[in-house]
């Protein structure tokens, strides 16, 4: 798998990351976190989410890591299940005021915007456009 860098194993058998050293000193600027684990986006932000509200991501704003593109072409998974599943390179989801965001992504560099948080207008707590 020449896409990894790696082998297969040490991709999957990569430690998951820990953030709270990073986001300890931001934690009074912060509205909501989602620790995107199993369930992805789908499962975990809305756990955050004050009733009435939605996220709604732009798939765009990041890159998806090589293997979450292997396990979707070579599993032959739809899109839509891939972001129920895995986090697809999100491991962490911040919420905060949009007053605050220049503080977020000054404090972690490879912090990015990757969304809002919007009125709810139908069923879907998590939008994925």
């Amino acid at each position: 798998y020449p896409e990894l860098g790696r082998t297969l194993g040490e991709e999957l058998l990569e430690p998951h990351r820990g953030y709270y050293n990073q986001l300890k000193p931001l934690l009074p600027i912060i509205k909501g976190m989602a620790h995107i684990t199993g369930g992805g986006l789908v499962g975990n932000v809305p756990r955050v989410l004050p009733q009435g509200m939605a996220a709604r991501f732009h798939s765009r704003a990041w890159a998806v890591p090589p293997i979450f593109q292997l396990i979707q072409q070579r599993g032959n998974v739809d899109q839509q299940e891939m972001y129920r599943v895995f986090n697809m390179g999100i491991g962490m989801v911040l919420i905060c005021s949009p007053e605050d965001v220049s503080q977020i992504t000054q404090a972690l560099p490879e912090a990015h915007i990757i969304g809002e948080v919007v009125k709810q207008t139908g069923k879907a707590r998590v939008v994925i456009e």
